[in-house]
Formats: structure tokens, sequence, C-alpha cells
């Protein structure tokens, strides 16, 4: 098959690496240049793979996508573009005959389903959709589309640009709501007739907003029904987590059914048996717990019997990929940093398979093996084709790249936390640190709070471009994290400055006590979300640390934050009711009562686009700061959510970070 596959363009990727140069550590630059793996498919009959590659223009200061071939039939074969264009192209499938593919591309001047031989010729698109597509899945027998876009309905013209609302949300991550729903709707594959809108009389979005994906819609095996997640908006959305699995016939001749109707928490991630007998899905049973045990369940569909499993997977259901007899499914989860990986069938038995260290996908399941993407804190993600017999590296996308690049050495650790209980963390020594010598530190604080650091490469908080600055690195798995048993998670609700703080102070110690290249004197902190409200906790809770802290969109004043954030169920769990019935309760951790105890340098960021934490608290941390005379700083970026995204303001939000850490560890 190989010999077949059209080329539209010559680039192709290097497989392995070069020996490099005199090495360096990895800089800013480096990190938003890297390239990244998505979206795989491998083809029916195991030979051939073709997956998403995601590059940076820095020029266009964009991203873009394209399509990569890689022949999975052995030997030391290179990815090769396919079917190339200067737009975007993601999201592809292969045919049931594994001839065609279909992808989504952005050359018509909007993203749309397109399809080409596999093989060779002219890409043709499907249909035209009015605003594009945002995503699709191919029935398992090839003849029909379901594909989901925002719809807008139509209203009546009236003066004046404002806009009336009557219910929350009024806006959600880092948009207005403008009255757009996300709706499906069931094409055929060759694009005539008229779409059958699936979703359109329900109040809700399909997928999920601001995240939902793809995991979110699943085909059944005959193509005759779809199963989707949707939130009922209702009155209440911003404070629920009811989420449900629904069913509806592909050509809509009935209304969706709700199947988890039973469970006030929430339920997701449908997933199909591909000999259409069960569906498996992951289950909350705690409603408006976001951060709940997400429990494997399997439902017979003639039956409607459902099983769950709570015990097989404490730390929670990751990504499900049933095999192609249906006799098992290939599970993620999480085990403390790393990923792990089960097979279990659908009666739960359960097998831990043997995984390398780091975060761990499953991408693809056929029956000659398992298409799999893989990184870690030092090693970008990569292909892997796994079988019983083992693991086969398929690509090193980044080779070139990397080649002359030093990387920081990753220390686990654990010490005795708050309580007495055992908490782990992991440092990054840098690179270029002579021996015997002590490197300036910064100790980080994660997000969440229910997050955890993860033993995976990231595209923002990456602490070997840290590293490669010259800094020391300590993070710290404190009570809330992930990863480690729901208890453990459970732990910081109506603590968040009690529990975490302890075990921040406690690891500081014993990384200090534990690795002898930490400077023992001197310290940074930094976090964002959570970790920045931790930023403004320190100031007030244990001022006299640290010499300067970062705080990148943190929480400062606890009333205020609840009444303008989006998502309401997120506080209202972890402190156990709106901010009304429990002021006293939240007030005891509130970082605004506390500024007058003020006094480490700060540089606060902010993304004006946040609206889960807006822009009003790091504004409110900064004049508390100012009109203290604390020196501090305010870095704002205004087309940027509670995320930094652009290659520009990437690498802006790295030269301003370092340039602050400077002033202070290395004067």
């Amino acid at each position: 098959m190989k010999k077949k596959i059209s080329i539209a363009a010559a680039a192709t990727l290097t497989l392995f690496a070069a020996p490099g140069a005199a090495a360096r550590p990895l800089s800013p630059e480096d990190l938003v240049a890297l390239q990244r793996i998505s979206d795989a498919a491998v083809s029916p009959d195991g030979s051939l793979a073709i997956f998403t590659l995601h590059t940076t223009d820095l020029d266009a200061n964009r991203g873009r996508s394209d399509l990569f071939t890689l022949d999975l039939t052995g030997g030391d074969a290179a990815p090769a573009r396919w079917n190339g264009h200067a737009e975007n192209d993601g999201s592809p499938v292969f045919s049931p005959d594994g001839r065609q593919i279909y992808w989504l591309s952005g050359r018509s001047g909007s993203s749309q389903i397109w399809t080409a031989p596999i093989d060779g010729g002219e890409p043709n698109m499907v249909l035209s959709v009015e605003g594009g597509v945002s995503g699709f899945h191919l029935a398992p027998d090839g003849e029909t589309l379901v594909y989901w876009t925002d719809v807008t309905p139509d209203s009546a013209d009236s003066p004046g640009e404002g806009r009336v609302y009557d219910k929350l949300f009024v806006r959600h991550w880092d948009s207005w709501d403008r009255g757009a729903r996300s709706q499906l709707f069931s094409v055929s594959t060759s694009g005539e007739g008229t779409p059958v809108a699936l979703t359109a009389q329900m109040d809700g979005d399909v997928p999920t907003k601001p995240f939902g994906g793809p995991d979110d819609v699943a085909i059944s095996a005959d193509g005759a029904s779809v199963y989707f997640v949707l939130r009922e908006k209702g009155t209440s959305e911003p404070w629920s987590t009811n989420l449900d699995i629904w069913n509806v016939p592909t050509d809509g001749s009935a209304a969706p059914v709700n199947l988890t109707a039973d469970n006030a928490g929430t339920d997701t991630a449908p997933s199909l048996s591909p000999d259409g007998r069960y569906m498996a899905y992951a289950s909350m049973a705690r409603a408006t717990y976001e951060a709940d045990q997400l429990v494997l369940k399997v439902r017979d569909l003639a039956t409607g019997e459902v099983d769950a499993f709570p015990d097989l997977l404490p730390n929670g259901v990751g990504h499900i990929e049933w095999a192609p007899d249906s006799r098992s499914m290939l599970i993620t989860t999480a085990d403390g940093w790393n990923d792990a990986l089960f097979r279990i069938t659908p009666d739960g038995t359960s097998e831990r398979l043997s995984v390398p260290e780091g975060s761990y996908s499953v991408l693809s399941v056929t029956e000659q093996g398992a298409l799999v993407n893989r990184n870690s804190l030092t090693e970008p993600g990569d292909l892997y084709w796994r079988t019983d017999q083992g693991e086969r590296r398929l690509t090193a996308i980044n080779a070139d790249l990397l080649a002359d690049i030093d990387m920081g050495e990753i220390s686990r650790f654990s010490f005795a936390g708050a309580e007495g209980d055992e908490v782990f963390g992991y440092v990054v020594r840098p690179p270029d640190l002579a021996e015997g010598a002590t490197a300036p530190t910064v100790l980080w604080s994660h997000g969440g709070p229910q997050g955890h650091w993860t033993n995976a490469w990231s595209s923002r908080w990456n602490p070997q471009a840290w590293a490669g600055a010259g800094y020391a690195i300590i993070t710290v798995d404190f009570h809330g994290s992930s990863g480690y048993g729901q208890d453990f998670t459970d732990s910081i609700n109506n603590d968040w400055g009690g529990k975490p703080l302890q075990d921040l102070q406690l690891g500081l110690a014993a990384a200090r006590d534990q690795f002898d290249f930490i400077d023992d004197e001197q310290a940074c902190a930094a976090g964002a979300s959570y970790g920045g409200y931790m930023m403004n906790w320190i100031e007030g809770a244990w001022p006299d640390e640290f010499v300067c802290l970062v705080n990148h969109a943190g929480l400062f004043d606890m009333r205020s934050f609840y009444y303008s954030t989006e998502e309401l169920w997120f506080p209202e769990w972890d402190f156990g009711g709106p901010y009304f019935e429990r002021v006293e309760a939240i007030e005891r951790w509130n970082p605004a009562t506390r500024v007058t105890d003020w006094k480490t340098p700060m540089l606060v960021i902010q993304g004006l686009r946040d609206y889960r934490v807006p822009y009003t608290q790091s504004l409110m941390a900064f004049t508390a700061l100012q009109r203290q005379g604390i020196d501090s700083r305010l870095l704002v970026f205004d087309n940027e959510n509670h995320w930094i995204l652009s290659p520009a303001n990437s690498l802006q939000w790295h030269s301003q970070v370092f340039r602050w850490l400077d002033e202070y560890l290395k004067k």
C-alpha cells in the first residue's frame, strides 16, 4: 500500500534523530516550535496510519495542522504529508474498506468535511455547512456522516447593539452567549439530500461546551442510532454537572431518549462495542462535583441492564477504546503522576498492562495492534505501535528540533505532608548546572485545585523551559490533587488554604533536604488559576518565605469571584453551597481579607477573555500591591482566555516571567 500513497507535498518527517551538536537547554522558542500529534486513525487492515500534525507558523502567529500517513507494515518508513494545503487539515478517518479518507479541512474558506481516495485523486467537499463543521463521525457501515455545528436561531431585528438575557450562562470560558447552540446532524456520505437535524429541539449543546468533542458522540455498529452527551440548560446549567447520555435514530424518525436520567451526576464518553451489544461509559455519582470519580459502567443495549465497576479504576476512567472483537476494552487512567493502561472485559475482569512511565493515550485499536501516543516530561509525544509482544516506536517528529537539546533531570520524591499523609512531588535540575552548584528555585502550585503535576509534556507550563532558563523547579501534589484516590482529592473541600499550604511548606523543606542543588536560602513561587489563588494566599499566610511570586489568573476575592465566574458548581461543591449560604466558610480562605500582611513582590498575569477567573481578580490583586507600595507588575493579554495560546504571546509570557524571576533570583 505504501507505494500507492499520493504525496501532495514533498515534505517528510524525520523518524529518528541524528547525533546533535553541543547540547544546550530548552528555550521558550524551542517549546513554541515543537510539533504535536493528534487524532490518528488506522486502516482496517492495519497497514497504514494517518494522523494530524500540529506545527507553529511564527510569522503568522498561529498554529497550523496537516495530515501525514505512515506505513505500519514494518521497517523504518517515515511519515509523509498527505493531500497538503495551505489551510488547516485534521480529524482523519478511514472508510470501512480502507480506500477513502474523510477529514476536516479549511481549504474552502471554512471548516468542512472532505473526502479523497487514500492512494490519490482529487479531494471533494462532501457538503457545505453554513458557518462550518466543528467535528464529525463516520458510521461503521460507511453510509452516514454525523456532524456537529453551531446554529444560531433567527431573531427579530431591534435597534441597538444590546443583548438581553433571562438566565445564566451569559458567558462561558472565553465567549459571551449569543444564542448559538452546537447541534447534531446526519447526512449521507454522498452529501446528497437534506441533512437531518437530530437535536434541534433540545435545550443544550452537543458536544458539551466548552471542552466537549468527539468522545461526546458515538454511532451504533449498524449505523441506525446515535448516542450523545448533553446537559439540559434550563435555568440551572451553571450549577449543574448533570450530563446525560441520549439515544436518537440516525434518520431522525424519533425524538432523543435519555438513557441515564436516573443519575443526577455526570454520565459521559459513550463508547460502543463493534458487535453492537454494549455501551461503555464513564459516570460520576455525586451531582455538582466535577472532580468526583469517573466510574466505568457498561450497558447492555438490548436489555438496558447496567453494570458498574467502581473498584476497577480508583483514579477514574480516562479514554475507552474497544477491541475489534468486542471482548475487551483498553482504558487509560491516572496513577500518581503517570498514566496506567488496563484491559477490561464487559463483565469487569481487569488486567493491568505494562507501559512505560509517562502520559499514555490509545488512538486506535485494530486486530493487528493498537496505535498509541505517549510522552513525558522529557519527551514530546510520538506514535508507537503496541501488540501483546511489546511496543515499537514509529515516529520521532521532533528529532531534528531536539537533537542538540539537553533536558533537565527529573527526580520524584515524597514526604510526610499534612496530617502525616504521604505526599508526592518532583524536582527538575537545570541541565547546565555545574556539579556542586545550587540553582535559583521556583516552587510551582498547580491549578484545579483537583489537578496534579503529571509526567507529561506541556506546551504551556513546561518545567524544562524554566529549567533551561536556569531555575530548579519543585512541584507538590498537595491534598486535593487527583491521581491518588478519591479520598485524597476530596480532602481539599472546605480547606483551600489549609492542608494544601501545609503540603507546599513541607514539600519545599523536603526538597531542600533531599536535593543538594536546590538553593536553601532564596526561592520564588508561581502558579495559575487555583495555583494563582495560592500565590495570593501565600502573600498573607506565608509572607516571609519567598523573594517573589508569579500569579497567573489567580483568585483574589472569593465573594466577587463567586458572583462573576461562570461555572458555579465548582465553588459551590468545594465550599458546600453558594456564597450567600456559606459566607463564613468561604471568607475563612479569602486572600482579600489578608492584604495588610502582604509584602512579597508579585508579577500578575491575566487574559481579558478569561471568564473562569475574570480579569478583575488580577486587577484587584495588582491594586492591593500597588496601593501598599509593594513591587509589582501587571501583564495583560487582550485576546487570551484562561490560557496563553498564541505563539507570540507565549514567547512574551515566558520573557516577562523570566525577567521577573531574574530580577529577584539572579541578582
